[in-house]
Protein backbone atom coordinates (compact mmCIF):
# COMPACT_ATOMS: atom_id res chain seq x y z
CA UNK A 1 0.00 0.00 0.00
CA UNK A 2 1.61 3.35 -1.14
CA UNK A 3 0.35 6.22 1.03
CA UNK A 4 1.74 9.59 0.59
CA UNK A 5 0.01 13.06 1.46
CA UNK A 6 1.70 15.93 0.80
CA UNK A 7 0.50 19.25 3.19
CA UNK A 8 2.84 21.56 2.17
CA UNK A 9 5.43 21.48 0.31
CA UNK A 10 8.02 20.95 2.42
CA UNK A 11 6.03 18.37 4.67
CA UNK A 12 4.52 14.84 3.98
CA UNK A 13 2.48 12.56 5.73
CA UNK A 14 3.72 8.50 4.54
CA UNK A 15 3.75 5.17 5.59
CA UNK A 16 6.62 3.80 8.00
CA UNK A 17 9.00 1.16 6.76
CA UNK A 18 11.68 -0.89 8.28
CA UNK A 19 14.08 1.64 7.65
CA UNK A 20 11.88 4.03 10.47
CA UNK A 21 12.40 1.44 13.18
CA UNK A 22 15.02 4.04 14.96
CA UNK A 23 12.77 6.92 15.07
CA UNK A 24 9.77 5.54 15.70
CA UNK A 25 10.86 3.50 18.38
CA UNK A 26 12.52 6.97 19.78
CA UNK A 27 8.37 8.65 19.31
CA UNK A 28 7.25 5.36 20.56
CA UNK A 29 9.23 5.64 23.69
CA UNK A 30 8.20 9.85 24.23
CA UNK A 31 4.60 9.16 23.65
CA UNK A 32 4.59 6.41 26.62
CA UNK A 33 6.69 8.07 28.88
CA UNK A 34 4.05 11.29 28.28
CA UNK A 35 1.07 9.94 28.00
CA UNK A 36 1.39 6.13 28.97
CA UNK A 37 -0.75 4.80 32.31
CA UNK A 38 1.73 1.88 33.36
CA UNK A 39 5.20 1.93 32.66
CA UNK A 40 6.44 0.85 29.17
CA UNK A 41 8.40 -2.38 28.09
CA UNK A 42 10.98 -1.99 25.16
CA UNK A 43 10.31 -4.96 24.28
CA UNK A 44 6.43 -5.28 24.44
CA UNK A 45 6.75 -1.76 22.18
CA UNK A 46 9.15 -3.40 19.68
CA UNK A 47 6.32 -6.34 19.55
CA UNK A 48 3.72 -3.92 18.88
CA UNK A 49 5.99 -1.24 16.33
CA UNK A 50 7.27 -4.06 14.07
CA UNK A 51 4.33 -5.92 12.35
CA UNK A 52 3.07 -2.66 11.49
CA UNK A 53 6.44 -1.41 9.97
CA UNK A 54 5.66 -4.33 7.41
CA UNK A 55 2.22 -3.76 6.89
CA UNK A 56 1.13 -7.32 8.88
CA UNK A 57 -1.20 -6.09 11.99
CA UNK A 58 -1.47 -2.59 11.09
CA UNK A 59 0.22 0.17 10.00
CA UNK A 60 2.18 3.50 10.76
CA UNK A 61 1.45 7.09 9.01
CA UNK A 62 4.58 9.30 9.82
CA UNK A 63 4.78 12.98 9.16
CA UNK A 64 7.85 15.00 8.41
CA UNK A 65 9.77 16.81 5.87
CA UNK A 66 10.41 14.32 3.31
CA UNK A 67 14.28 12.38 3.96
CA UNK A 68 13.84 14.61 7.52
CA UNK A 69 13.24 13.59 10.87
CA UNK A 70 9.75 12.06 11.66
CA UNK A 71 7.78 14.29 14.11
CA UNK A 72 4.90 12.74 14.22
CA UNK A 73 3.70 9.24 14.10
CA UNK A 74 0.40 7.43 14.13
CA UNK A 75 -0.25 3.91 14.92
CA UNK A 76 -3.26 1.88 13.74
CA UNK A 77 -3.73 -1.82 14.47
CA UNK A 78 -5.90 -3.91 12.66
CA UNK A 79 -8.07 -6.07 15.48
CA UNK A 80 -11.46 -7.21 16.56
CA UNK A 81 -12.92 -5.95 19.72
CA UNK A 82 -13.38 -8.52 22.51
CA UNK A 83 -17.44 -9.63 21.27
CA UNK A 84 -17.10 -9.89 17.29
CA UNK A 85 -15.61 -11.38 14.97
CA UNK A 86 -15.79 -8.27 12.54
CA UNK A 87 -12.24 -6.24 11.96
CA UNK A 88 -11.75 -2.59 12.86
CA UNK A 89 -8.98 -0.74 12.58
CA UNK A 90 -7.73 0.72 16.24
CA UNK A 91 -5.65 4.06 16.68
CA UNK A 92 -3.01 2.86 19.22
CA UNK A 93 -1.04 6.17 19.68
CA UNK A 94 -1.14 9.59 17.59
CA UNK A 95 1.67 11.09 19.02
CA UNK A 96 3.19 14.68 17.67
CA UNK A 97 6.75 15.63 18.76
CA UNK A 98 6.48 18.37 21.34
CA UNK A 99 9.30 20.58 19.56
CA UNK A 100 6.38 20.19 16.50
CA UNK A 101 3.08 20.46 17.99
CA UNK A 102 2.86 24.77 18.28
CA UNK A 103 4.72 25.67 15.11
CA UNK A 104 2.51 23.75 12.70
CA UNK A 105 -0.84 23.32 15.05
CA UNK A 106 -2.80 23.87 11.80
CA UNK A 107 -0.97 20.71 10.16
CA UNK A 108 -2.50 18.63 13.49
CA UNK A 109 -5.80 18.84 12.16
CA UNK A 110 -4.75 16.94 8.82
CA UNK A 111 -2.75 14.63 11.00
CA UNK A 112 -5.24 13.49 12.89
CA UNK A 113 -7.46 13.31 10.40
CA UNK A 114 -4.95 10.97 8.50
CA UNK A 115 -6.06 8.37 10.37
CA UNK A 116 -9.35 8.09 8.86
CA UNK A 117 -7.78 7.64 5.19
CA UNK A 118 -6.90 4.08 5.81
CA UNK A 119 -9.93 3.15 7.64
CA UNK A 120 -11.85 4.43 4.63
CA UNK A 121 -9.66 3.11 2.34
CA UNK A 122 -10.39 -1.03 3.79
CA UNK A 123 -13.84 0.22 4.40
CA UNK A 124 -12.98 -0.98 8.12
CA UNK A 125 -14.61 1.66 11.44
CA UNK A 126 -11.92 3.51 13.12
CA UNK A 127 -11.71 3.84 16.96
CA UNK A 128 -9.79 6.24 17.87
CA UNK A 129 -9.50 8.17 21.35
CA UNK A 130 -8.09 10.20 23.67
CA UNK A 131 -6.19 8.98 26.24
CA UNK A 132 -4.57 11.72 28.58
CA UNK A 133 -4.33 13.98 31.61
CA UNK A 134 -2.78 16.36 29.82
CA UNK A 135 -4.37 19.33 27.58
CA UNK A 136 -7.16 16.59 27.42
CA UNK A 137 -10.24 19.26 26.40
CA UNK A 138 -7.65 20.38 23.62
CA UNK A 139 -6.93 17.39 22.31
CA UNK A 140 -10.74 16.61 22.63
CA UNK A 141 -11.64 19.26 20.66
CA UNK A 142 -9.21 18.65 17.67
CA UNK A 143 -10.60 15.28 17.30
CA UNK A 144 -14.27 16.41 17.21
CA UNK A 145 -13.06 19.08 14.84
CA UNK A 146 -12.10 16.21 12.32
CA UNK A 147 -14.58 12.93 13.30
CA UNK A 148 -17.45 14.67 14.76
CA UNK A 149 -19.00 14.36 18.36
CA UNK A 150 -17.71 11.72 20.87
CA UNK A 151 -19.06 8.28 21.13
CA UNK A 152 -18.05 7.86 25.33
CA UNK A 153 -15.31 8.77 27.70
CA UNK A 154 -12.73 7.09 29.81
CA UNK A 155 -12.43 7.50 33.43
CA UNK A 156 -9.06 6.02 34.95
CA UNK A 157 -9.12 5.86 38.90
CA UNK A 158 -6.43 5.72 40.98
CA UNK A 159 -3.57 6.67 38.99
CA UNK A 160 -2.95 9.69 36.32
CA UNK A 161 -1.21 9.32 32.63
CA UNK A 162 2.11 9.57 32.20
CA UNK A 163 2.86 9.52 36.45
CA UNK A 164 4.27 6.15 36.97
CA UNK A 165 7.27 6.29 38.98
CA UNK A 166 9.73 5.68 35.44
CA UNK A 167 12.93 4.08 34.64
CA UNK A 168 13.56 5.22 31.62
CA UNK A 169 13.02 3.03 28.19
CA UNK A 170 16.48 2.18 26.68
CA UNK A 171 19.20 3.36 29.52
CA UNK A 172 20.58 1.04 31.76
Amino acid sequence: MSLTLSIYDDLKIRLATTADMDEVMQLAAAAAKENGLLEANPELLVRAVWPKLNLQTGLIGCIGKPSGKIEGMVVLQIGKLFYSNEICLEELVLYVHPDYRNARAAVHISWSSSAKAPAEKLGLPLLIGVLSSAKTEQKCKLYERVLGPASGKYWIHGRKTGSFQETAIGET
